[in-house]
């Protein structure tokens, strides 16, 4: 049997008509303890399958300091078939009933040691690729109010503007490292990958897809070295991706030549430096 709690949801931010973020509290407000870059399942009844439940997982983009509600950012499925749960969700209101699982989760989980023990102070770099930004939002907040001093750099790829779910959010904790240098160190930068098409005219950052920010370009340094002053090497950053296998398989087809190793293909010592999460 699926252990699980009942919940409801208490915020609705449509940032656009497949895209949302969620708050939902558990219904006797107690958010059980759980860790940075996990998920949970959210269910819900199916009102088109006689009341059926229905599960799906969904990485959190709260992050465990927060204790007053889980939060989601999610897109509405829609093709080639109607998510079951998505659509539910989409079409539901504040106030409404949902279950939820316990998190879990490893794929994601944050380094505090290297493979020999010893305390990881690596440059953490999170790829996020549409709503996979969400655990990258749970580590941002998770380093920031824990103090943590290493340099932590969010790169966010996505199709249009008013995708970039966090931009605000990044950028505020951007500004806020600028003016605490030496006790937050925090970039956020953002990719579009459809710059031509009339609703991202206004766009001037990075395009291309978020797997971009890795490719060498005329000088030999990636952008993403540009951006934080030097070459990165399995022994300076430690690269934790979320989103679509494809976007996974192009940051690790640009920097395996540089020696770094996946979590689930470690080097002989043990030692790696890419974590990722697919779903898809």
């Amino acid at each position: 049997m699926v252990a699980e709690i009942k919940a409801k949801i208490t915020y609705i931010e449509l940032l656009r008509e497949d895209l949302v973020i969620l708050r939902i509290v558990p219904e006797d407000g107690a958010i059980p303890a759980y860790k940075t870059g996990q998920f949970l399942t959210v269910g819900v009844h199916v009102a088109a399958e006689n009341h059926k439940m229905v599960r799906r997982a969904y990485s959190l983009a709260s992050h465990p300091e927060n204790k007053r509600y889980f939060e989601f950012v999610i897109r509405w499925v829609r093709k080639p078939l109607p998510g079951r749960v998505t659509t539910e969700l989409f079409y539901a209101s504040e106030g409404d009933t949902v279950y939820l699982g316990m998190p879990t989760g490893n794929d994601l989980l944050i380094n505090e040691a290297l493979h020999d023990g010893s305390p990881d102070g690596r440059r953490i770099v999170c790829v996020g690729g549409g709503t996979g930004i969400a655990p990258f939002v749970a580590f941002a907040n998770h380093l920031h109010d824990a103090g943590d001093r290493r340099e932590v750099v969010v790169l966010h790829g996505a199709s249009y503007v008013d995708e970039l779910s966090y931009k605000e959010h990044f950028t505020g904790l951007e500004y806020e490292s600028a003016e605490r240098p030496g006790e937050w160190n925090f970039k956020y930068r953002a990719a579009i990958s459809r710059p031509k098409e009339k609703f991202n005219r206004t766009w001037t950052g990075h395009t291309g897809r978020v797997e971009s920010f890795f490719k060498p370009g005329k000088g030999g340094r990636s952008p993403l070295e540009e951006l934080v002053g030097e070459e990165i090497t399995p022994d300076n950053t430690m690269i934790y991706i979320c989103g679509y296998q494809g976007t996974i398989d192009g940051v690790i087809g640009h920097v395996e030549k540089k020696g770094f190793a996946t979590m689930r293909d470690k080097k002989d010592d043990g030692s790696y430096a890419i974590k990722y999460e697919s779903y898809g």
